[in-house]
């Protein structure tokens, strides 16, 4: 069975990987996609989709990374058409891994399985906060795997 974990990944984080390693415990291959590749160099975006991609393929262990494919998910700003926006850039999938509400109305409405992830310390974990702590000068770094503190660093 393959599936789906689609994130922005602004930066790929420690809760991500967590994500990642989750899915990969039930599915065979695991399609990434990374979200918003469109969008960088600005406040809430401002990794560029290469840069994100580095991210994850430097944090994956190897054993890991190979049962991954990572591919890039520019926005289309249409909620009605982006699962089948998605489809059109993604191979066949099973399942989809979120824990968004949004994005399990919009695969369940199509009959598509979604599987919320376990999170792993939300309180911490939060791209949003990570990004903050980058901008303000504080330490970040504990909050990202490896990989990704070296990709940024």
């Amino acid at each position: 069975m393959d599936g789906l974990l689609i994130g922005r990944f602004q930066p790929f984080h420690l809760g991500h990987l967590a994500a990642v390693k989750f899915a990969l415990t039930q599915v065979d291959t695991l399609y990434i996609g990374i979200g918003s590749s469109n969008r960088f160099n600005e406040k809430r975006n401002p990794f560029t989709p290469e840069e994100r991609k580095e991210m994850i393929e430097s944090s994956v262990d190897k054993s890991d990374l190979q049962r991954c494919k990572i591919y890039f998910v520019p926005d289309v700003n249409d909620h009605a058409k982006w699962t089948f926006h998605v489809d059109s850039i993604i191979p066949k999938y099973e399942v989809v891994f979120s824990n968004d509400d949004f994005t399990h109305k919009l695969y369940q409405k199509r009959g598509i399985e979604v599987i919320s992830v376990p999170l792993k310390q939300r309180e911490i974990l939060s791209g949003t906060d990570i990004r903050q702590k980058m901008a303000c000068g504080q330490s970040w770094s504990e909050f990202v795997p490896k990989g990704t503190a070296t990709v940024l660093l």
